[in-house]
């Protein structure tokens, strides 16, 4: 258990010499396709509260559509994420490409030109079908245009511009918001979805697997109706605050039944879409365990940190998403040298640091009030970029390392969904632990007002948001709630925080346990020659 990489994975033709002398370029277009899908999710979670605005600054969506306008996209992407890996792998990854931006910048306009709250969910719902066709193929790419040694350093690239678009989502948002109307946040995809099909058709080479096998049908239907049951279930739960109710249950109980069925299916089939034996490998099966681990504890804490920032501490959209740029900073600048500690520590050591650090900085947010000091922030911040910059890089190289070369779209999907999911289930359980705690705290402070409606109660009960948006219609008397609802919150976030960290505890364990440690010698060294390149799957110079 001590090499990451599966001998031979990668034979085949070697990469045309052309192709390899423009890999870098290449990848350049690949992370700005990959930014365009990563920036409109951040953008959107700024926007929120303008969009439920009345006209005409808003839709006056409630708070239940502004949620379906975010899950709608989540429940696509996620059901769609591994039959468009394959699509890729089948039918050549830059043809699904181009037609998964084509999609996304066309949703992208009739979202900005939305009329209503069920036209935006409905757009919205089209952009994520899109954004699924994107986002596997963006990897599967890098591992057809890049030898195996280089694999690493250009996925640590890749990754820290995951970390850039998560930051500069915000700043754009709220750069845009306070220029511009709502819709600008989706209509700035246009222009830059115009420049990434350009240089995608430029200089972005097909490639394909050269013997893909007979279609699987039955197994491709059972992934995706899986995944949208299971992802409706958790999403629903999230918004009940209930994972026992019926309605949480029964997709998510059916979901993962016909999961089981996939895989039992897959396991039997001559031509299986999902080669399962893949997880019999630990290079394999504990780095999608920690990917899902680790975005399960950080998407928790995304969604609680905006409303601390906002709500608690009164920054705006713009001066919330400036004061998370540490993260980013510190996933640009670490995840692309990530390899090298890699190569000395071996991929074990550096994923259960680079946990063990996003754990710290979990339980950091369980000591934070309304006056911590901001560089104490800035630092935690900082902190948590360091520990994602060091899991990222390393578990997807293993995982893209473990399958052969012609795999790469549904290694990348796998990737991707596992990502997917555990961030769904982070949102829903730990946004339900954050709202029952909440409400447990704020409910004795609301009997107090006797004047207070039993419709604006139930909705000053929901959230901070709620609590805050009733203090402010109530007028003067509304003062009395504003202390509570800061206080509330604040121990609400505690406890959520104390839960993340130990999610990602977990995860510390999963990849200390299971995660193959430093490899006996690393293939082709550290550097970049192109003396022996492998070979790889059939790539076209186009």
């Amino acid at each position: 258990m001590t090499d990451t990489a599966p001998p031979a994975a990668d034979q085949g033709p070697r990469i045309p010499e052309a192709v390899h002398r423009r890999r870098w370029a290449v990848l350049g277009v690949l992370m700005l396709s990959l930014l365009i899908v990563v920036l409109d999710n951040s953008i959107l979670n700024v926007a929120v509260k303008t969009i439920a605005a009345p006209g005409p600054t808003g839709l006056g969506a409630t708070q239940s559509e502004l949620e379906w306008a975010i899950n709608s996209y989540t429940l696509v992407f996620a059901g769609l994420l591994f039959t468009s890996g394959l699509l890729g792998d089948r039918l050549g990854r830059k043809k699904v490409m181009l037609f998964g931006i084509a999609v996304f910048g066309a949703a992208s306009a009739l979202a900005a030109m939305s009329g209503s709250p069920g036209e935006l969910i409905a757009y919205r719902a089209l952009m994520g079908f899109g954004a699924a066709f994107v986002m596997p193929a963006t990897l599967a790419v890098l591992m057809n245009v890049f030898e195996r040694d280089e694999q690493p350093k250009a996925i640590g690239i890749w990754a820290g511009g995951v970390g850039l678009a998560i930051a500069i989502g915000p700043i754009t948002g709220g750069v845009l918001l306070e220029h511009f109307w709502w819709g600008s946040v989706f209509l700035v995809n246009v222009p830059v979805v115009l420049i990434a099909l350009a240089l995608t058709v430029w200089l972005v080479p097909d490639s394909k697997d050269p013997k893909p096998g007979r279609l699987d049908p039955i197994g491709v239907a059972l992934s995706v109706v899986g995944l949208v049951l299971l992802v409706y279930g958790i999403i629903r739960g999230g918004e009940l605050a209930d994972f026992t109710a019926p309605s949480v249950l029964l997709p998510s109980l059916g979901g993962l039944a016909v999961l089981v069925a996939f895989v039992l299916y897959e396991k039997r089939a001559e031509h299986p879409a999902l080669d399962v034996s893949y997880f019999k490998k630990p290079a394999f099966s504990a780095a999608v365990a920690a990917i899902a681990l680790v975005f399960f504890a950080l998407m928790g804490v995304t969604f609680f940190s905006a409303f601390y920032l906002q709500s608690v501490r009164g920054h705006s959209a713009l001066e919330s998403g400036l004061l998370i740029l540490p993260l980013a900073v510190a996933q640009m600048v670490f995840a692309p040298r990530t390899r090298l500690v890699v190569e000395r520590f071996g991929a074990r050591a550096v994923c259960t640091a680079g946990m063990l650090a996003v754990a710290l900085g979990l339980a950091c947010f369980a000591f934070f009030d309304a006056d911590t000091p901001l560089w104490v922030l800035e630092v935690v911040f900082f902190v948590q970029g360091a520990g994602m910059a060091h899991i990222m890089p390393p578990v997807t190289v293993s995982i893209m390392q473990s399958l052969p070369r012609e795999k790469a779209g549904s290694g990348s999907a796998v990737n991707n969904t596992f990502r997917q999911v555990g961030g769904a289930l982070g949102v829903a359980v730990l946004g339900s632990l954050l709202s029952t705690t909440y409400r447990g705290e704020i409910e004795g402070h609301l009997d107090g007002l006797t004047a207070l409606p039993a419709g604006a109660r139930e909705a000053a009960g929901e959230s901070i948001e709620g609590t805050l948006a009733v203090a402010e219609k109530l007028g003067p008397a509304g003062d009395v709630l504003i202390a509570p609802a800061h206080a509330a919150f604040i121990d609400a976030m505690h406890v959520t925080a104390i839960g993340s960290a130990a999610v990602a505890l977990v995860g510390a364990a999963v990849v200390a346990l299971f995660l193959p440690g430093r490899t006996a010698a690393a293939p082709g060294g550290t550097g970049g020659g192109a003396e022996e390149r492998p070979r790889s799957a059939t790539i076209g110079t186009e």
